[in-house]
Order: C-alpha cells, then sequence, then structure tokens
C-alpha cells in the first residue's frame, strides 16, 4: 500500500495517466444503448462482455430467441443492449436486450415521421377497429385503423396478412410511444393524372390477360391487372350458371382471363367479365339429356360438395350428399383434387333459372341393388363387423362396401340380447340372414339367430293344457325358472302358478335341479310366446280325482287337502 500514500512518485503518476488514459476511452452511462460482445454461453443465459463494465452482464437466451435473434447467439456476435443499472443491490449490471430494439425501433419511427417517408411492415393479427402492423426493421408494432386499409371497402383481408407492404406514418405519439399507419395513403397516392393515363389504355371489348383475383365481396370480385389497376367482375358477369358468392369459383391468387365491357373515365373505372368470353352455353342446353352420364371437371371445392363443369362456362355444383351411395358425411376433399375428371349424371336441368343438377353416386352402380341381387331376402353370408354401439352391431358383407344394421334383439333365442352383445367385437366374422332391404332408404336389416334353429320349435307338437316335465334352473321372490326336458329355452314360473293353495305358493320351496311337471297355460308359436303353471297342473289332476271318485268319503285320503269339502259340495248339488 506504499505507493498510494505518496502520490507524487514515479510509479502513481504512471497510474493516474493511464487510469485517465482508459476512463476518456469508455464512457458509461445508464439509460444508454451499448453493444455487448458475447463471450460465453450457457443452456439458460448468455453472457457479455463490454469494455468499461467491472462483471459481465447477462441476458436470458430465451429473450434473444424470442426477438428472432437465433442465428446471432454465437461467441464473438455483438448485441446492442439497453444499460439500465451499472450496479444494482446485489452488484449485478442490469441490460435489457428488448428494450434496446424497442428504443432503436422508436428513433426509427420518429426520423420517418418527420422526413414524412413510408415504412415497411406487414400487418400480423385482426384487433378492434383496425389490425396489428409490425415495422419490418425493427419489430415494432403499429396500428392501422379499419377505414385506413384500402381505398375501397374490403370484406376479406387475407391476402393482405403477413406480406411486407408500404405505410404511411399518420400519427405519432411521443409521450405515450404510440404510433398509426396507413395503407390507404400509399394506395391513393397515385396521381389523377396517372390513373387517367392507365384506364385510357382500356376499351371496351379489349382482353385482359392472366388478372389476378384479388379480393371478393358479396357483390362480385376484385381484379388486379398487371399491378397498377383494379378492376371489377360484378357477380352477374362471373358465371352463365348461377353463383351465389364469388368464393364459389374464385381462390385469392388465381389468374383469369377477363373482357372489357365498360369503361368510365369520370370514375375512373373499368368493369370485366368472364362470362363473355365463351358463348352461353344455355343457348344449346338441349343438347344434354337427363339421367345420362357425362364427364365433368371439378374446378374448386367446397365443405359441402364440388364446383363442377360440363363445358367452359357451364358450372354445377356436386353437392356433398350425391358423391357416394355408402359415405355418410363424406367430404368432396378427401375424394377429388381441383382439375380432376369425373363421371356424373344429370339429374336436373332448368333453362329459366339457369341451373343443372348432376350426382356422381348415380354415375355408379347402386351397392345396395348390387347387394339385393346377390343376396335376398332369407339368404345368407359372411361379414365383419366394422363398429358397435349400445344396442347393435354394423356388419360389412364381403366384397361390398355398406353397411347391415344387426340389432341385439336378433343376436340369440336363448339369453337376453343386450347381454349377448357384450361377446362380440369389432373385427369379428360372423355369419348372418337377410331380414329386410329398403334400397331406396339404403337401409339393409340382418339377423344372426335365424340363421340357428330356434328351440321354440320344440313346442310346434304341443298344445294348451299338456303337461310337460321341466327342470328347475333357479329361483327367485318373483317365481322360478325353469327348462322343459328337451328344449334349449328358460321361461319362468310366476309365483302365482306355483300352487293352487296361497301358503304352497313359495318359490323358497324348490332348491334347484329338481325335476316337476307342469301345465301349458298359454300358447302362441306366431309370438314366440308360452306360460307354463304348476298351479294348472293341480287343477287338471284335481278335476279329474273329481271326476273319477265321486263320493265323499273316496277323496279324504287324496293328497288334496280341499278335495273333501269340494266332493261334499258335489254331491249337495245332486
Amino acid at each position: 500500500m506504499e505507493i498510494y500514500k505518496n502520490l507524487n512518485t514515479p510509479q502513481s503518476k504512471e497510474f493516474e495517466q493511464l487510469l485517465n488514459n482508459q476512463l476518456s476511452k469508455v464512457r458509461i452511462e445508464e439509460g444508454k444503448i451499448i453493444d455487448g460482445k458475447i463471450n460465453k454461453i450457457t443452456e439458460k443465459f448468455v453472457f457479455l462482455f463490454v469494455e468499461g463494465l467491472k462483471s459481465e452482464p447477462v441476458l436470458d437466451i430465451n429473450e434473444l430467441k424470442s426477438m428472432g435473434l437465433t442465428e446471432k447467439i454465437k461467441i464473438g456476435e455483438t448485441i446492442p443492449v439497453l444499460l439500465e443499472k451499472i450496479e444494482d443491490k446485489n452488484g449485478e449490471v442490469l441490460v435489457s436486450a428488448s428494450k434496446a430494439q424497442k428504443i432503436k425501433g422508436w428513433d426509427k419511427l420518429v426520423e420517418a415521421y418527420e422526413k414524412n417517408e413510408p415504412i415497411m411492415g406487414k400487418i400480423t393479427s385482426k384487433c378492434k377497429g383496425g389490425c396489428i402492423v409490425e415495422h419490418i426493421d425493427t419489430g415494432s408494432l403499429m396500428f392501422l385503423p379499419g377505414s385506413q386499409i384500402s381505398d375501397k371497402p374490403l370484406k376479406d383481408i387475407s391476402h393482405l396478412m403477413n406480406e411486407p407492404q408500404k405505410f404511411a406514418l399518420i400519427k405519432l405519439d411521443k409521450i405515450r410511444g404510440n404510433a398509426c399507419v396507413s395503407r390507404r395513403e400509399i394506395i391513393s397516392s397515385f396521381k389523377k393524372e396517372d390513373k387517367i393515363k392507365i384506364i385510357e389504355k382500356f376499351k371496351v371489348g379489349d382482353v385482359i390477360k392472366g388478372a389476378e383475383v384479388k379480393g371478393y365481396s358479396s357483390f362480385g370480385c376484385f381484379f388486379n391487372v398487371n399491378g397498377e389497376l383494379d378492376v371489377l367482375v360484378h357477380l352477374q358477369e362471373i358465371s352463365y350458371s348461377r353463383v351465389n358468392h364469388p368464393d364459389e369459383v374464385f381462390s385469392i391468387g388465381e389468374k383469369h382471363d377477363l373482357k372489357v365491357i365498360s369503361v368510365d373515365k369520370e370514375k375512373l373505372q373499368v368493369g370485366c367479365s368472364v362470362k363473355q368470353l365463351s358463348p352461353d352455353p344455355f343457348e344449346h342446353i338441349e343438347n344434354y339429356e337427363l339421367n345420362k352420364i357425362y364427364k365433368v371437371k371439378v374446378v374448386k371445392i367446397m365443405d359441402f360438395g364440388a364446383f363442377c363443369e360440363l363445358e367452359p362456362g357451364l358450372t354445377t355444383l356436386l353437392h356433398s350428399s350425391e358423391l357416394s351411395w355408402n359415405k355418410k358425411n363424406v367430404s368432396a376433399k378427401k375424394m377429388f383434387n381441383v382439375g380432376d375428371e369425373i363421371e356424373c349424371v344429370i339429374t336436373e336441368i332448368d333453362k329459366t333459372k339457369r341451373r343443372v343438377a348432376i350426382s356422381h353416386r348415380l354415375a355408379q352402380e347402386n351397392p345396395f341393388e348390387k347387394f339385393e341381387k346377390k343376396f335376398p331376402v332369407g339368404k345368407v353370408f359372411n361379414g365383419e363387423i366394422i363398429n358397435k354401439n349400445e344396442y347393435s352391431l354394423f356388419v360389412k358383407p364381403d366384397g361390398f362396401e355398406i353397411d347391415t344394421f344387426l340389432h341385439c334383439n336378433d343376436l340369440t333365442y336363448k339369453n337376453n340380447g343386450e347381454e349377448e352383445l357384450k361377446k362380440y367385437k369389432k373385427g369379428d366374422n360372423i355369419e348372418v340372414k337377410v331380414l329386410e332391404i329398403k334400397v331406396s332408404e339404403q337401409k339393409i336389416r340382418v339377423g344372426l339367430k335365424q340363421t340357428q334353429a330356434d328351440p321354440f320349435d320344440w313346442f310346434k307338437d304341443k298344445k294348451i293344457n299338456q303337461i310337460i316335465t321341466v327342470k328347475i334352473i333357479s329361483s327367485d321372490n318373483k317365481g322360478l325358472v325353469v327348462r322343459p326336458e328337451g328344449c334349449e329355452m328358460d321361461f319362468q314360473i310366476k309365483k302365482s302358478n306355483i300352487a293352487i293353495n296361497a301358503a304352497d305358493a313359495r318359490p323358497s320351496r324348490f332348491t334347484g335341479d329338481e325335476r316337476i311337471d307342469c301345465a301349458i297355460a298359454d300358447l302362441d308359436l306366431t309370438k314366440r310366446k308360452a306360460i307354463l303353471s304348476i298351479k294348472l297342473l293341480e287343477e287338471i289332476e284335481k278335476k279329474e280325482a273329481l271326476e273319477k271318485y265321486g263320493s265323499e268319503g273316496s277323496g279324504k285320503n287324496l293328497p288334496f287337502s280341499s278335495l273333501s269339502d269340494d266332493l261334499e259340495k258335489k254331491s249337495k248339488k245332486k
């Protein structure tokens, strides 16, 4: 420390001179934009070297990426930053690259505004009352009012989005840092005399080659001619066929030939037509026949179908409902491309309304008619389960692109249909029988149980009051579940049909697997309905006993508790 005690020594004077020389070269002030050189890069941060600072400023690497400076994140690259603080409470240097970019961008905007010079920008998004424009050079954001977008109303500005173009600075608020721009002033900056010279080039009957679709509205389509003039093709001049909106025929950026039909030198407007370049096809519409197949060209694809040309100038709509026989909610975008030639059938010609309706599916064989010829009602076929819901299966016949409907009630004769449905899954192959075909409605109903023997046929030779033997399967509070011997179906004997005596009509009397006799109380082969009753059997046997044993005492030993009373009543009647 001796060197600092005496400042008159040669060493002290030399150090003072070196220090003064260094400070004179580098002047560091807070609030100024300085250049930092990248000398270290980590996963999250970039370290800068700035001459004259005692420590290295640090930048978040994500900040640089969000500014579009990814390519500059390299050792040795120089990045301008705003020096916010030379030393904060932690002793670190605070800098900001984004703030430096905004300040530099604002300075450029102020300079352009003062010199009344246009700037280059691009519309990045829409907002309330207009759009947001980004300054290409600096990335600064500016407001473009809706009234300043163009010198004419534009329903759709999608063709202007993200396209570099000139804008005029019409308002600059230095205090708030807001900028307002106008595209309309740039468009309208062409002198009227120059536009008159352009208009004078055109005359009625001229053909304009390769005009570009610029925009459209509900009343027509705007075309740009050679980048110097916009012309309008009215809705009625687009096509000889009916057109509801220009976007049904044109797309932004397409090029088409136009015919000049009017020139207004006072309003400086040129009217054009597309349809007048070709003869009116409706003058010879009689050459086309209904229900005949013609080749058409796909010219535009929409969400609801496709527009096709029968011939140049004769455009017709192929609606999505007429695309396919079997595909539901089919999209024309998945089936066709613009320029494809496809076969269609003319289904309607209305010369008064100048409308022609066509169908693509009618030009193909109806798969439902083809199916009906090969598999009429009653025929059996193999198919794959292609879909399943909570109550049915959809089966695709081998060799056909159609779906058939199989309800769960037609799966089995034996079990509950909904329970049986759980056994099947998508991809299973099954054999089914055709039950019903409705070609006009494109519906086919099939059944699986109809391919099997009906276990109810066991009752074909049976009749009411006939006694049969059954096996008890199970019992509950409602009654008994039984299966007739030789039959594969289960039936329920209700609690009320178990016994004559209410005290004996207890399902719990039976434990299961017992073989008992019962009688057929009701039988309907058409409805596949059979009612079994043990009570009826007792009544039949009681009646036979009364007829056989007519005296009072003869029935007292019979196993019927009420038989003696019944015999007494019978003797009194005699």
